[in-house]
């Protein structure tokens, strides 16, 4: 219990300005949380995932809203090893989970997809959805965190031949009343770290069959090649990187060749001539 309450206070001092202030501030400029809503807070069992459970608790406890948490881990499959850490950790850090099975990894593993980072994260979000619908949320929420939304950009950029980012919120389009959202959008990775090497805690990582089999993986993907720029462009200057997340709310549509919004595309020839 001691242990608990030192972590607790770690994220409302220690680490106030670079997680607590931005978990805040992330809720407050996106409006993540409104009055009596039931959030299913979603705990992969990494470290990204147990601290913003951990600044949902706080936020609850120390904050003027009311608003009801659900705790939800989804056992894609894992190995009882890492089973057993997510349950060490809750009980650590004073979670009480709900624990609920899938064969996710069983059939990512069985299909033939040079993607299956992207098919586990899809299958994994129905599941969520459909647990939290299931046991009444309005919203889940899920810790994706800044550097997160920065890599997701520039993959968008380099890869998908387009300019768009990562949501602090939106609607599911499958699951009618259910909102995502994503509190931790402000806090930069390292900062996690810094919290959980403050702490002595170790969580798992990623896990999945595809990756233990796959050693390479990790080193060939797209995702990692993003994370790998980030770093250089935060050695080069400190600026970079928050430049590159201010663009994306910062658009001026009189200086760019077309966009498309809900299925339509407007290009700059479209009023060009009409402006003279």
């Amino acid at each position: 219990m001691e242990r608990q309450i030192l972590i607790e206070k770690s994220i409302i001092k220690k680490f106030r300005k670079e997680i607590w202030q931005k978990f805040v501030q992330a809720i407050n400029d996106y409006q993540l949380i409104k009055e009596h809503d039931k959030i299913c807070v979603c705990i992969s069992g990494g470290k990204d995932s147990f601290l913003m459970a951990k600044c949902f608790q706080e936020i609850k406890k120390h904050g003027k809203m009311v608003f009801d948490l659900e705790f939800v881990v989804m056992d894609p499959g894992y190995t009882k090893e890492n089973l057993k850490r997510i349950y060490e950790n809750a009980q650590i850090l004073g979670i009480s989970i709900q624990v609920f099975p899938s064969d996710i990894f069983s059939v990512v593993d069985q299909v033939n997809s040079d993607h299956p980072c992207y098919l586990c994260a899809r299958m994994r979000r129905g599941y969520l959805y459909q647990f939290a619908k299931n046991l009444g949320c309005n919203k889940i929420a899920l810790a994706h965190h800044f550097d997160d939304v920065i890599e997701t950009t520039l993959l968008s950029m380099f890869y998908g031949g387009e300019i768009k980012t990562m949501m602090p919120k939106l609607y599911s389009d499958h699951f009618e009343g259910v909102e995502l959202i994503r509190p931790m959008y402000l806090v930069h990775e390292e900062s996690i770290k810094k919290w959980c090497t403050y702490n002595q805690l170790q969580f798992i990582n990623c896990a999945c069959r595809f990756t233990e089999k796959n050693e390479n993986y990790e080193n060939t993907s797209k995702r990692k090649e993003m994370k790998e720029l980030i770093c250089s462009l935060r050695r080069n200057s400190p600026y970079i990187v928050q430049n590159i997340f201010k663009s994306v709310e910062n658009v001026n549509l009189n200086c760019v060749i077309s966009y498309h919004k809900d299925g339509k595309r407007t290009h700059f020839l479209d009023q060009y001539d009409s402006k003279n």
